[in-house]
Order: C-alpha cells, then structure tokens, then sequence
C-alpha cells in the first residue's frame, strides 16, 4: 500500500469515473485502474463498484476512502513541519456556503482577505448544507460556512457570529400599519413565503414558529421559492410575507416596495459558524478566515467569537 494509492482511490471516489480521476493524477487511465485493483487484492475488499456507465464506493470503500484521505492529510501535515517556515496562507483556501450565507457574506469576504491575506485566494461555492458536509468530509472543501448546530466526526466547529431572522412585508401589508416589533405568533395568519425542502432555514423558521407549521398543515398558507432572493421579489410584488436572515434585507431591490420589521424579544436568530476538519493541516488559514469574516461586519453587530 502507497501513498500514491491512496491518492488515486480517494480522487476516484470523488470523480466516481476512471478517466476524470486519471486526468486529476496526472497519468494513463490503465494506470491508476491497475493500481486500484492492485490496493483491492492487497486488501481483500472491493472498494469499487464497477459498470459500464458508472463507479459507486462501496459501502466498506467508503470507510477506506475516509481513513486514506485523513491519511494523506496527515503526511501534508509532515511535510508543513519538515517545511517550517512555509507560508500557510499562500495557496488557495476552498471554501464553502450555505444558499442563505453565502450571496451576502462572501461579497464582503472576498475584499476582506484580500487585505488580510493577499496571497491566499478564495475558491468559494455555495450548496445546501447536507451537499457541503460530504465536500468537507472527503476533502473537496477545507472549510464550509454553516448554521449552528451541525455535528461530524472528526471537525471542528467555530461560532462566527448570531444573525437575527426579519419580518419581510410587502407595501400597504396590514402588519406595516402596526407600532413596534412584531410577535412571531402572526405569522401564522399571513400567506407565507419560504425556502422550499432541503434548505436548513426553512426548518429554522418552523422550528422558531411551531404554529406556523400547524397553519401550513390545516390551511395550505405557505408558497414555496427556490432562493432567497426569488422570495424577496415576491414579497415585493404582494404575493405573501416572508421571514428571511438579516443579512438578505439589503440589495438592489427597491426599498420602497416592501419593509423589513423585528421580532419581539425573544428574537429568532441563527448562529452562523465555520467548520473544517480537524486533520486540516493549515491552521492558520482557518484563523485568517475567521478573522476576515470579523471585519465583515454582515449582520451590523458581529460577535465574532
């Protein structure tokens, strides 16, 4: 068993097909598809499943997979202490967002690190949380920006800051005509507009408003968008109102069309959180972001931890 094995059943798991993954290693197809089959009689295992259309991990793969990518990241590990002195902030940073997050922080992200660390670009990408856990934990992403709580083996979580949840209103909306903050029990006598399934903000507006998940079962009172974004334009347009993160009251849209209003204390709110492997061999990079994240500044009264 090499590290080179390794290297190539850990990149075939991710690209799931014999070609890309040989493209990725740098060598002929019938190379790396020796050298698997090489680790699997050595082993004793099937690590893959093999078919004319596709390459799935197989269950007990999957578990070999996990153990060979913490594997190599301990030998980067070596190879940064054999290298003190090796700037940990000079190679790209890849990092990763939920929906929710990532439109609104990484605009002042990107300039943020740009000052901090001008030498370690940001690759970014934005999924649902679930699709972000898998990139972290086979190491596609070094570092994912998530809402609390979110639980992995072996990573490291790191609250970044709370962000209070908004009432979104369209113009000449009844609620508009009222003083002071709103009570989260109203929400469940207005028509409704939320993330559709599969987006963890969504089941934080539900969990924060139970009664608003008994409305939707007996009343049908909730349209669904597919962003943020999508739901801003809607309410907009007087469709229904909508409960949305701090941060996504801002932008292009015309500020005459709707209004934003606070919840009464106490107020829902997520806490916004990195997470990254424990095995990631760059420290120092994850400090870095954070700090960055800190001078954002995105929800107006940022408690950076």
């Amino acid at each position: 068993m090499t590290l080179t094995e390794l290297r190539y059943i850990v990149t075939l798991a991710q690209e799931q097909h014999f070609g890309r993954a040989a493209e990725r290693c740098y060598v002929s197809q019938p190379t790396l598809s020796i050298a698997v089959k090489k680790l699997e009689d050595e082993l004793g295992i099937a690590l893959f499943e093999r078919s004319k259309t596709a390459v799935r991990v197989t269950p007990l793969g999957e578990k070999v997979v996990h153990q060979a990518q913490k594997v190599l990241e301990e030998t980067d590990s070596i190879k940064s202490i054999a290298q003190q002195g090796k700037d940990q902030l000079s190679s790209p940073l890849r990092v990763g967002a939920i929906y929710t997050i990532g439109p609104y922080l990484f605009p002042h992200l990107v300039p943020a690190m740009q000052k901090l660390a001008p030498q370690m670009p940001l690759y970014i990408e934005e999924s649902f949380t679930e699709t972000l856990r898998g990139k972290l934990r086979r190491g596609e992403l070094d570092a994912i920006i998530i809402a609390l709580p979110f639980n992995e083996p072996d990573v490291l979580t790191r609250a970044l800051y709370d962000e209070p949840f908004m009432m979104l209103l369209p113009k000449n909306h009844p609620l508009t005509q009222q003083k002071g903050k709103l009570e989260l029990g109203q929400l469940a006598d207005t028509q409704m507009l939320l993330l559709g399934e599969g987006h963890c903000f969504r089941d934080q507006v539900l969990e924060a408003c139970p009664t608003l998940t008994q409305a939707m079962q007996e009343q049908h009172t909730v349209t669904e968008g597919s962003s943020l974004e999508t739901i801003r334009m809607m309410v907009a347009s007087g469709l229904g109102t909508s409960v949305i993160p701090f941060t996504a009251t801002g932008g292009s849209l015309d500020s005459s069309l709707v209004e934003t209003r606070e919840f009464k204390s106490p107020q829902p709110m997520r806490t916004v959180a990195v997470a990254w492997r424990a095995s990631f061999p760059r420290p120092k990079a994850i400090d870095a972001l954070v700090e960055a994240i800190s001078q954002c500044q995105v929800t107006g009264d940022v408690n950076a931890a």
